[in-house]
């Protein structure tokens, strides 16, 4: 079969399609507009982690779909930009480790989310729930740009966060 290149309109077709998937954005974002944060209750089923439970069967795990309410409240209050919900999210003797930083009480977990999280994007990509909170794999985009994928583990005491470690994926 002859050699046929490509017509201008399907080139530009195949341009515009694959410009809209290569940037790892949603589409949501307006131009000029400012970024907006993903909230995300229920993890991409296709990446969830799974993990034993009580109604397991032998041929295969059942499913864990909910974030921990605590950690939700923390992934709520970064999509609003909410900076006094996120920190009432905390234990008030709670510990953030943000990886080799510590941050202990909401006056220093205040300080630390004003300067460094409120106004970021977070986007849940799994969800492994544990007997005392939750592990998140996330994607938090400072400022709302670029960004790292990150292991959120909450420990979590009387329904608020008492330990939230934060570390490179």
């Amino acid at each position: 079969m002859p050699y046929r290149p490509m017509t201008p309109a399907l080139a530009l077709a195949a341009l515009l399609l694959l410009a809209g998937c290569s940037d790892g954005s949603d589409g949501s974002e307006q131009a000029g507009g400012p970024p907006r944060t993903t909230r995300q209750a229920t993890p991409d089923p296709a990446k969830e982690t799974t993990g034993p439970s009580p109604d397991d069967t032998a041929d295969g795990d059942r499913r864990e779909t909910a974030v921990d309410p605590a950690a939700q409240a923390y992934v709520d209050a970064v999509a609003d930009e909410d900076l006094d919900a996120l920190v009432d999210a905390f234990h008030p003797d709670a510990r953030l480790v943000d990886v080799d930083r510590t941050f202990d009480g909401r006056d220093e977990i205040r300080d630390w989310a004003r300067d460094e999280v409120i106004g970021g994007r977070l986007t849940v990509l799994e969800n492994t729930p544990k007997d005392d909170g939750t592990t998140l794999l996330v994607r938090f985009a400072p400022g709302g740009t670029g960004g790292f994928e990150a292991n959120y583990t909450f420990d979590v005491r009387d329904g608020r966060i008492a330990r939230l470690d934060l570390q490179y994926a």
